[in-house]
């Protein structure tokens, strides 16, 4: 066990620690899951395990660490969390292959599956975005806006300053999901 030191026999001391993360201002922690909303769903949440330790391995620039979850077993509900060195390196990222590849399928069709994502930026905001989903996270609390407009991109719903790139799948190609703007 990391945190505890050897105590009396059936004890362990507690040591605290903590951590300096002056050399991170711009850290950017972001949670992903996807639900299973079906039997096709399975092999949906099967097949992102190779593609997603592909893109892990790869090392992309500003990947600090990457950390697979599970959430619950049933529905089956899996998901990762990330630290990255800054928002613009996630961001350009996730413009790259194999990840642009995997959203836009996804996008197109589900496969059975609900996704979601969660951001916590230090230098401040969060911002959350959900696919096909019941209520988890953010979601539980939160009212829900359609991810449209001014809430499309991750960018603006941190809102950072600066030129967006482009959109991976533009917004205007996208069905309207029928959340209420209130």
């Amino acid at each position: 066990m990391r945190n505890a030191a050897p105590g009396p026999i059936g004890r362990n001391r507690v040591t605290r620690q903590t951590v300096d993360l002056s050399a991170f201002p711009d850290l950017v922690i972001i949670y992903l899951g996807m639900r299973v909303r079906g039997l096709r769903g399975v092999k949906t949440l099967l097949g992102f395990g190779p593609q997603i330790s592909t893109a892990v391995a790869a090392q992309p620039d500003g990947l600090l660490l990457h950390e697979n979850l599970v959430f619950s077993p049933f529905p089956p509900h899996a998901g990762m969390r990330q630290y990255w060195r800054d928002f613009e390196s996630l961001e350009r990222w996730t413009r790259s292959e194999p990840h642009q590849r995997s959203w836009k399928s996804f996008l197109r069709d589900s496969g059975a599956t609900g996704f979601w994502h969660e951001a916590y930026s230090m230098k401040g905001g969060m911002e959350a975005v959900y696919d096909v989903f019941t209520p988890v996270g953010m979601m539980e609390f939160a009212p829900l806006r359609s991810a449209r407009g001014s809430m499309f991109a991750a960018r603006a719903r941190l809102k950072r300053g600066g030129q967006a790139p482009p959109a991976l799948v533009p917004e205007e190609s996208l069905p309207n999901e029928g959340v209420a703007a209130g």
